[in-house]
């Protein structure tokens, strides 16, 4: 089975507050999308799995758009490291979003330790004095033991930056061996970041290096799926499908210059790149 992942970020801004939206008025977004790629996701029920991570904003647009017999999940974009609890906890989270919550939006996925989260907590821990890495790597796990707990299924994300290369082994092995303490493997996905190759003017990962981060992280985990992390787009759709260790991959734009943005349509065309038909 292939997991093809779609990670909309903040893709819902229009340009002229700063954005990439120019898809739908913010309150029909999520809709938009849902309605735009269900029916041509159809071709691969049985090959592929689907989820879509969306701002928590839009889960109940994009969730109502599906069909009954949508091949698209509902993904959120990360979840809380409490949640509630009958006779505990009934919501005590300002800002943040329990994994319970969502659920009960209909989410069956979330997306944890992303690139972007991980700069995020170690950020606030240098604030108190902590940088030691294996601090993100417990409280991310905290928040996929939540996942799980509420029924989620999860997307974990590891990479290493420019400056661990070196030591990538290291670095992975123990985002690995820390992140996934008590989790059950049946439901989590690992979605491999190649950081260091990540943004303009950098240059990407290319297959025996990706080839070779896939086999170590199956052998390290007992065979857990691995997904690209690094951006599965048009111009590598196949070199990634060719990849015998890599199981699907997760995609953010889907147009880099002139009106960037995602776009469903051309979102369909990656899939089809990457699964041949």
């Amino acid at each position: 089975m292939k997991y093809l992942f779609l990670n909309l970020k903040r893709f819902d801004i229009p340009p002229e507050l700063g954005g990439v939206n120019r898809l739908a008025p913010l309150g029909e977004w999520g809709g938009r999308i849902v309605a735009g790629t269900q029916e041509g996701l159809r071709a691969y029920e049985g090959e592929a799995v689907f989820a879509d991570f969306f701002p928590e904003a839009h889960l109940l647009s994009a969730g109502a758009a599906r069909t009954s017999d949508s091949p698209v999940q509902i993904g959120c974009q990360g979840v809380f490291r409490e949640d509630t609890a009958v006779g505990g906890n009934f919501g005590a989270f300002t800002t943040n979003r329990p994994a319970h919550a969502a659920a009960a939006l209909g989410c069956g996925w979330t997306i944890v330790g992303h690139c972007e989260e991980r700069n995020d907590k170690a950020g606030i821990l240098a604030e108190a004095g902590v940088t030691d890495p294996a601090a993100v790597c417990r409280l991310l796990n905290r928040e996929m033991r939540c996942a799980q707990a509420a029924g989620l299924k999860v997307l974990y994300c590891i990479g290493e930056k420019s400056e661990e290369q070196d030591r990538w082994q290291q670095v992975l092995g123990q985002q690995l061996d820390i992140g996934l303490e008590g989790l059950d493997p049946a439901g989590v996905v690992i979605g491999y970041e190649p950081v260091w190759s990540i943004g303009p003017g950098k240059t990407p990962a290319d297959k025996p290096y990706i080839t070779k981060i896939a086999r170590f992280v199956k052998e390290r985990t007992g065979g857990l799926s691995v997904v690209y992390g690094g951006g599965l787009k048009t111009d590598n759709a196949a070199m990634l499908a060719s990849i015998p260790e890599i199981d699907g991959g997760l995609i953010a734009l889907t147009r880099f210059t002139g009106e960037i943005g995602f776009y469903p349509e051309e979102y369909l065309e990656i899939i089809r790149l990457y699964l041949g038909h």
